[in-house]
């Protein structure tokens, strides 16, 4: 049900996951919306596999029960050695669930016509007209106390019935802790470039409008300062906020070094001709002959008698390694007037033989299971089809391609973030010292 938002939180999956381990919970039926019956229940969850049912009184307790086997209309009683009942931390998050686990042999679960799930006759959901029953019978088939899953409050508000699918293994192995962030934030911040003529790499940010090019600036500056900024204006409309070329250069505090790094930033590409950023001044950027500020004129691309035009650019000013910015969350991330308009700006690119990757945003936007833990984007088979088909559109690599999520609504930061965010600077990096190295190379 894509349009029914689960009452289980992000915290609240995360206590799950001490339970079920890494698996993705759909949601097949939401009560306060389909209907407390259980002719509706059978007809969403029966022959679905393994599910989790989660209750919620207004004591404010989460309850429930998970079963291995199929639920059915055909009231039969079931035995799963892997069931078990569950109680999440209540209202203090990030605690430590409790589980009773089902007597090895005892019946798990009861399948009826006239009821919803009910797990041993103990834990009874949609039976008779009532949400939730709880009944202690003897001999029990889980060992418990009625006060052990809701506080002795049975008046359910809310009843949810969840598929649980386990995940693939990850397509590319992250390490997902604070401390691997503080060991690629060291990386970058201590890269010296191969050519010592360039004392930072820069990167140009390319992208459709709204793709997120300066919320990945303002991402990449609130890792070097430690708490979320606003450096660039961001916007939402249809045109782009970038009208000049920018570039920006990062540091921890006022008095540290600044980074080896330098990002630049572009007006965003459009599928007309009379709006964005011009594709010949995109290759002249790339060739060093943009001045830092310059205001772009989308019908008349900078000349070589343009005021500031810099005629002589060094290495240092040229561009190291292009990043497409790509919003993963659009239905067709590239229309072919933009696929077209790209591959023609790519051939002059490839011809320069300048490193290109592409940073594909708001993963968590275009995958649920994502949006609940970014930890997942690696496990995610929708995001691992969006980067197949990125890579087959642009010809790109799929190494090339990294998943990020932007700081857009955050206050606080995110290690999950930073590490995605980080893990791409890496790779820009090292992209850009295989181009400094060809270039000695061709010399």
């Amino acid at each position: 049900m894509p349009d029914v938002k689960p009452w289980l939180t992000a915290a609240n999956r995360k206590e799950l996951s001490q339970l079920l381990g890494k698996v993705n919970l759909h949601l097949l039926y939401k009560a306060s919306v389909q209907g407390f019956g259980a002719d509706v229940f059978h007809a969403k969850c029966d022959s679905q596999g393994p599910t989790l049912t989660v209750g919620y009184n207004k004591a404010g307790y989460i309850f429930g029960g998970y079963t291995s086997e199929d639920f059915d209309t055909y009231g039969c009683e079931v035995k799963d050695n892997k069931a078990f009942l569950f109680r999440l931390s209540a209202k203090k998050a990030g605690g430590t669930p409790k589980k009773f686990a089902v007597n090895q042999g005892a019946v798990a679960i009861r399948n009826h016509l006239s009821y919803g799930p009910n797990f041993g006759g103990i834990l009874h959901f949609l039976f008779k007209g009532k949400a939730v029953v709880l009944q202690l019978k003897h001999p029990l088939s889980y060992n418990l106390y009625e006060g052990d899953l809701s506080g002795c409050d049975v008046d359910a508000v809310e009843c949810e019935v969840y598929r649980v699918q386990e995940l693939r293994a990850p397509w590319r192995n992250v390490t997902w802790t604070t401390k691997r962030r503080q060991e690629l934030l060291e990386f970058v911040s201590g890269y010296k470039p191969y050519d010592s003529s360039a004392t930072k790499v820069r990167v140009l940010l390319v992208g459709p409008v709204g793709g997120g090019k300066s919320s990945f600036i303002n991402s990449v500056n609130s890792n070097f300062r430690g708490h979320v900024t606003n450096r660039v204006v961001i916007g939402s409309g249809p045109t782009s906020t970038t009208t000049m070329y920018s570039t920006y250069t990062f540091r921890g505090g006022k008095g540290d070094t600044s980074a080896p790094l330098i990002l630049c930033d572009t007006m965003g590409l459009a599928e007309d001709t009379e709006s964005g950023m011009h594709s010949d001044d995109l290759i002249s950027i790339i060739k060093g002959h943009v001045p830092n500020k310059y205001r772009f004129n989308p019908t008349c691309p900078i000349q070589a008698d343009t005021n500031g035009y810099i005629k002589s650019a060094t290495i240092g000013v040229q561009i190291h390694c292009v990043a497409y910015v790509i919003d993963a969350s659009k239905l067709t991330m590239l229309s072919p007037e933009m696929k077209k308009k790209i591959h023609a700006i790519q051939s002059q690119i490839n011809q320069l033989e300048i490193p290109q990757i592409v940073l594909l945003t708001k993963v968590d936007k275009e995958c649920p299971l994502v949006a609940n833990d970014l930890e997942m984007v690696y496990r995610s088979d929708l995001i691992s089809n969006k980067v197949t088909e990125i890579g087959q559109q642009l010809g790109i690599p799929i190494s090339c391609i990294i998943p990020v999520k932007n700081y857009w609504s955050d206050h606080e930061l995110d290690y999950a973030t930073d590490v995605l965010i980080l893990s791409a600077l890496v790779q820009i990096l090292r992209y850009a010292d295989d181009y400094f190295e060809n270039l000695h190379a061709a010399c």
